[in-house]
């Protein structure tokens, strides 16, 4: 093949071509940021009052939770009438509520159930980056700790409020979702604001 006039030209034009684009390739090569679908948060028309006949407490809850009886807490049966589910259906989310009458001794002392909430709290520990446990006083004068559990764990949100003598009320968050903090911290960050609602108002009938 013989490299006339016309052919050099048409080859200088390809590779001037070819430089260009390659060149606007480059420019546009780069680590893109992970994004997650936007999720709509459900708007809170009001507290509403959860105050049931027989019940030794009662607090406010956000208008669009649903709240009903734990029939079964992760397959086993409830130790008593006061365990509740808050569902959050928008969310997918559930906050599991129990209640325990603390004893003088055994299981229900309260050394036990401090015992037992902290652990169940840390079991996390192997998966979390961070658990920061706040102890906290509500406006009724009961006592608490508020655990944020960071990382890609089931539960980041986990509180209980004592009176050290009689009433042991806890409650933990969990998703129906694989665990994603990234994906789900916005959500975190809605939800913990109810759920120190929830604590806040909390309030011993007896």
């Amino acid at each position: 093949m013989k490299w006339n006039k016309l052919n050099i030209i048409f080859y200088k034009q390809i590779l001037i071509l070819c430089s260009v684009f390659f060149t606007a390739c480059s420019d546009n090569i780069g680590v893109k940021k992970r994004g997650y679908f936007k999720i709509n948060l459900p708007i809170n028309q009001g507290s509403k009052l959860y105050d049931m006949p027989g019940f030794p407490y009662k607090f406010q809850y956000p208008s669009y939770a649903i709240i009903s009886k734990d029939s079964s807490f992760f397959d086993a049966k409830p130790e008593n009438d006061f365990w509740l589910n808050i569902d959050i259906p928008t969310l997918d989310a559930r906050l599991y509520i129990s209640y325990k009458q603390i004893a003088k001794q055994g299981k229900n002392s309260f050394d036990s159930l401090l015992l037992q909430t902290t652990t169940m709290s840390y079991k996390h520990s192997s998966l979390a980056n961070s658990i920061d446990p706040e102890p906290f006083k509500t406006p009724n004068n009961i006592e608490g700790v508020f655990f944020d559990i960071s990382g890609d764990v089931a539960t980041s949100k986990q509180f209980f409020l004592t009176d050290s003598v009689k009433h042991f009320f806890r409650g933990a968050l969990y998703f129906n979702a694989a665990p994603n903090n990234d994906s789900l911290k916005p959500v975190y960050d809605f939800l913990e604001k109810d759920l120190r609602q929830i604590a806040n108002t909390l309030t011993w009938k007896n």
